[in-house]
């Protein structure tokens, strides 16, 4: 990771060096920006994985008054949130929400908070912050109170989060921020978003891909699960009962 960071430095001195080569009349080149790797691989040891987003803002974008907001949005997948309810003293299964298009991963990081920075409509419009994220209940009308189970539930995970003042702004040119995906992010292709806010108006925007791939031990786990369920039920079925009577061997000794 240090090797990362130090690679990520000298990239960012040498876009700052450049920008000032670069024609200014298009507003697409006042912002600048990189990842500090553009595929993580999870194997079977994975804990999880810092990403350095890095950059400039060039030209006369630069200066006092300048925001960055980087956001990182995963695949999205469908989930059920369920509330539990008490019946004879036994918890059971209730009312139910299912969300289909809720994001796997969604990460926001900010020179301030957003709701400071971007108007409540133009976050909406834009889909920044947990809570302008689009999550696609089924049904016509989405309960508040599910929505918030789900945004809690990923947030206990580190799934889903928001870090304001997490960008860091070098005299309102050079800009830093560090997301830290866990070790239960889902493999596929994940987006990463930085804009240029200046006076609640997006002035710039950079759109960067980053891919998530499963490597290893793990990926073949991964494709024997998704080919053959039934034969991989039994195995761990198997696998379990003979770490039981295993341990139970060793601790009769």
């Amino acid at each position: 990771m240090r090797a990362g960071a130090a690679r990520a430095c000298a990239v960012l001195a040498l876009l700052a060096a450049l920008a000032d080569l670069l024609p200014r009349p298009a507003a697409a080149q006042a912002l600048l920006a990189e990842l500090s790797q553009r595929e993580v691989a999870v194997t079977t040891g994975f804990s999880g994985a810092e990403l350095l987003v890095f950059g400039t803002v060039t030209g006369e974008a630069a200066g006092p008054g300048a925001e960055i907001i980087v956001s990182l949005r995963g695949p999205t997948v469908p989930l059920v949130v369920r509330r539990k309810v008490r019946v004879a003293g036994v918890w059971l299964n209730g009312p139910s929400e299912r969300f289909d298009a809720a994001p796997s991963f969604y990460a926001v990081a900010s020179t301030r908070p957003v709701e400071t920075i971007l108007p409540a409509e133009e976050r909406r419009r834009l889909r920044i912050g947990l809570a302008s994220l689009p999550l696609s209940p089924r049904g016509q009308i989405e309960n508040p109170d599910f929505r918030q189970a789900l945004i809690d539930l990923k947030s206990g995970l580190r799934l889903y989060g928001e870090d304001p003042g997490g960008v860091r702004l070098v005299a309102d040119r050079l800009f830093s921020a560090r997301l830290f995906l866990p070790s239960a992010v889902v493999p596929g292709l994940y987006r990463v978003e930085i804009l240029l806010v200046r006076e609640g108006r997006v002035m710039a925007a950079r759109d960067l891909a980053l891919t998530v791939v499963r490597s290893g031990t793990s990926a073949e786990i991964w494709r024997f699960a998704r080919d053959q369920p039934l034969a991989y039920g039994i195995a761990a079925v198997l696998l379990a009962a003979f770490a039981g009577w295993l341990g139970s061997v060793l601790f009769r000794r």
